[in-house]
C-alpha cells in the first residue's frame, strides 16, 4: 500500500521537531541568517542527483551542520539523520519537473523531494523561513509559540465536540434501554465521534510538529479522546447489517474517507453500515446488540462478551435476562453474571435519571 503524502509529511514534523538535534542545527542557521538546503535520505536516487562536494562521513551534531551550512552546496544526511554523509554538494534534479517555487535553493528542494523519498529542508537565507519538502508536497516549518498557540485552539474544539459526543451518546443509551433508538440516532453518534476524531488527527500533527515540547498538548489530547475509538467501533458493531469486528473497522474507514459534508448526512453514514440510503431508514427503529454497553462493564473480557450477545441477540434481550441465565452461558461464571446484571442495571438508573 504506498505510503500517504499526509503520513509522509508528519514523519517530516516528526524528524525537525523540538528537542531533536538537526532542530537544534536548523535554528543556528536560522540565528546566523545563512541559509541551507539539508537533504535527509541516502538512497540510490540520491545518489544520482549529487554532483561535486565532498565526502565527511561524521556524525551528526548541531554546530557540524551549522558550520558547513557556510558554504553553498548542498548537505547530505542518512536517513536517521545521525551522519553527516557529503557537504558541499551540487544537486541536479531532473529541470523538467514542476515546481511552483522561485527561488532557486526551493526550486531544486521541490524537485528532489519529488525523484527521491529524501526529506529536504530548505532554510532561506533572507526571510529566515524553513521548509520542508516530502513526495513533492510542502510544509512551512512555523515557530514553537505559533504552533502551541493553535494547538490549544484545536484543544479547545476537541473539548467542545467530546461534550457534544458525551451528550449524544448518552441520549442513545437513555432510548436504547427505553427501546425506541432510531438509526437517526445511531447516525448522530456516529457523526460526533467522527468529528471528535478528525480534531484529534488535527491535534496529533501539532503534537507531532512541537516534539518535546508538546506534552502537555499530548495530555491533554489524550484525555479527552480515550475511549472514543473502542466505543466507535463497538456502536458500530451494535447497528451494522454485518457485525463483525473486521467488517467494523471496514465501516470505520469507509466513514472516515468521507468528505464533511458527506459524512454529516445520516443516510450515507446509514448506507456505509449497510442500510439503504434513504430517509426511511435513517426514521427505521433499529436494536442493539449490546456491545457498546456490555464494554463498558469492567473486568468483562471481549469473549465472553461475544458468548453473551451470541445467546441472547439483542440488547432488549439481555435486558430481560436473570443472572441464572447469564450464569449458564458457556465462559460465564457467576461473579460475571453478577457483574453484567448489576453493570446494566446501573447503566439504566443513570440513563433514566
Amino acid at each position: 500500500m504506498p505510503i500517504r503524502s499526509d503520513d509522509l509529511l508528519l514523519a517530516a514534523l516528526s524528524a525537525v521537531a523540538p528537542g531533536t538535534e538537526l532542530r537544534v542545527g536548523i535554528e543556528h542557521i536560522r540565528s546566523a541568517r545563512t541559509g541551507a538546503l539539508i537533504l535527509i535520505g541516502d538512497d540510490e536516487r540520491v545518489d544520482e542527483l549529487c554532483n561535486g562536494g565532498f565526502i565527511v562521513n561524521v556524525p551528526f551534531t548541531p554546530q557540524r551542520l551549522f558550520e558547513l551550512a557556510k558554504m553553498d552546496g548542498a548537505i547530505i544526511l542518512d536517513a536517521g539523520a545521525s551522519h553527516i554523509l557529503k557537504a558541499n554538494v551540487h544537486l541536479v534534479p531532473d529541470a523538467s519537473l514542476p515546481t511552483a517555487e522561485t527561488g532557486m535553493r526551493h526550486r531544486t528542494a521541490e524537485r528532489v523531494s519529488r525523484q527521491t523519498e529524501a526529506l529536504v529542508v530548505s532554510v532561506s537565507q533572507r526571510r529566515d523561513v524553513v521548509s520542508l519538502y516530502r513526495g513533492g508536497s510542502k510544509i512551512i516549518l512555523e515557530d514553537t509559540e505559533v504552533v502551541l498557540s493553535k494547538a490549544n485552539q484545536a484543544l479547545m474544539t476537541l473539548q467542545r465536540y467530546r461534550t457534544r459526543l458525551d451528550e449524544v451518546a448518552a441520549r442513545l443509551t437513555m432510548l436504547e434501554f427505553e427501546g425506541v433508538g432510531t438509526l437517526g440516532d445511531v447516525a448522530t453518534v456516529i457523526q460526533r465521534a467522527e468529528m471528535v476524531l478528525r480534531v484529534a488527527r488535527d491535534v496529533g500533527r501539532y503534537i507531532r510538529e512541537l516534539g518535546s515540547d508538546g506534552r502537555l498538548v499530548r495530555m491533554q489530547a489524550e484525555e479527552l479522546t480515550a475511549g472514543v475509538e473502542e466505543d466507535y467501533l463497538m456502536l458500530i458493531r451494535d447497528y451494522a447489517c454485518d457485525a463483525t469486528a473486521r467488517k467494523a473497522v471496514t465501516i470505520r474507514g469507509r466513514v472516515s474517507a468521507m468528505s464533511l459534508e458527506h459524512m454529516l448526512d445520516g443516510t450515507l453514514v446509514a448506507h456505509a453500515l449497510g442500510y439503504p440510503a434513504t430517509l426511511e431508514a435513517v426514521e427505521r427503529h433499529v436494536a442493539p446488540l449490546g456491545y457498546r454497553l456490555l464494554r463498558h462493564i469492567p473486568m468483562l473480557p471481549g469473549t465472553v462478551i461475544s458468548r453473551v450477545i451470541e445467546r441472547f441477540g439483542t440488547l432488549t434481550a439481555l435486558l430481560g435476562a436473570s443472572e441464572h441465565e447469564l450464569d449458564r452461558i458457556e465462559g460465564v461464571g457467576e461473579r460475571q453474571a453478577r457483574a453484567i446484571a448489576e453493570g446494566l442495571r446501573r447503566m439504566r438508573d443513570h440513563a433514566s435519571s
